[in-house]
């Protein structure tokens, strides 16, 4: 009882001097919330150590959240590394096929290509693999149009090949300004360009696990994939182009740089002799 009478009055007073939330004051002295509320609920805080303790129990629970999300994206990556060693030959495709094309985010699984079949196979890929259901598919085109076809029958040409209803369609993107220098879109795709996405953060850690597993590459090589595709400008219509590699300079001839030097006059011009 002795310790119990101790406990209440170091409760009280950091109740009353410092203003401590009370599971804080239960924690640091090793007895239940309840008692302590008990013993101190008539102490009343001032509003700025009122302030104080909401900034710290929305800076615990960021804390706390951020830390489970983060186990259960673990757990998702160890789920895929072993589900990749049985080498099941629609898992493996499926994950290559996201590895060279997909667009690599925390938590949305999402693929966008010009050809119908690569885009099909991937929706068999996450519908059989994963149980995605056909309401959880979100589509949305990139075209242009003045081909000959409406945007219904292009809707329909690749609604009919992923065998999913309108109701999984989103925005568009119709006619939009070209890149080019010149302004004008040439070699134009009459079906455009389709995107494919499910907003599951589960599978996509689990692909990210599987295609650690199938190409022996770690996640810090992943998370710097996903980083290199999070710029918008490298997504204008969804793919990130691809550039040829950059030749080295050739050398100068200077001894620091690869600066050249300025230019050197003719003979000629300068009235110089041999």
């Amino acid at each position: 009882m002795k310790a119990k009478h101790q406990e209440r009055a170091e409760a009280r007073r950091l109740r009353r001097e410092q203003g401590l939330p009370m599971k804080r004051i239960a924690a640091r002295l090793g007895v239940s919330p309840g008692s302590v509320h008990l013993w101190t609920s008539d102490i009343a805080i001032t509003p700025e150590q009122a302030a104080r303790n909401l900034e710290w129990s929305r800076a615990e629970f960021a804390r706390t959240w951020a830390e489970r999300n983060r186990q259960r994206r673990r757990a998702a990556q160890r789920e895929g590394r072993e589900r990749a060693r049985a080498r099941v030959p629609l898992h493996v495709a499926g994950c290559m096929l996201f590895w060279a094309e997909g667009l690599k985010r925390r938590g949305t699984v999402r693929i966008t290509n010009s050809d119908v079949n690569l885009v099909a196979y991937f929706r068999r890929f996450l519908t059989e693999c994963f149980g995605v259901e056909t309401h959880r598919f979100a589509v949305s085109l990139h075209v242009y149009l003045g081909n000959g076809l409406s945007l219904e029958q292009i809707e329909n040409h690749w609604l009919s090949a992923l065998e999913l209803p309108r109701s999984c369609l989103r925005k568009h993107s119709i006619n939009p300004l070209p890149t080019s220098s010149s302004r004008t879109k040439r070699n134009k795709l009459p079906y455009g360009v389709c995107t494919l996405q499910v907003g599951d953060t589960r599978i996509a850690q689990h692909i990210y696990g599987a295609i650690q597993e199938y190409g022996g590459v770690g996640g810090a090589q992943m998370a710097r994939q996903a980083a290199d595709q999070a710029a918008p400008a490298a997504h204008a219509c969804g793919q990130r182009p691809l550039s040829p590699p950059v030749a080295p300079a050739a050398p100068s001839g200077r001894g620091g740089g690869s600066r050249p030097g300025p230019r050197r006059r003719s003979a000629r011009r300068t009235g110089a002799r041999a």
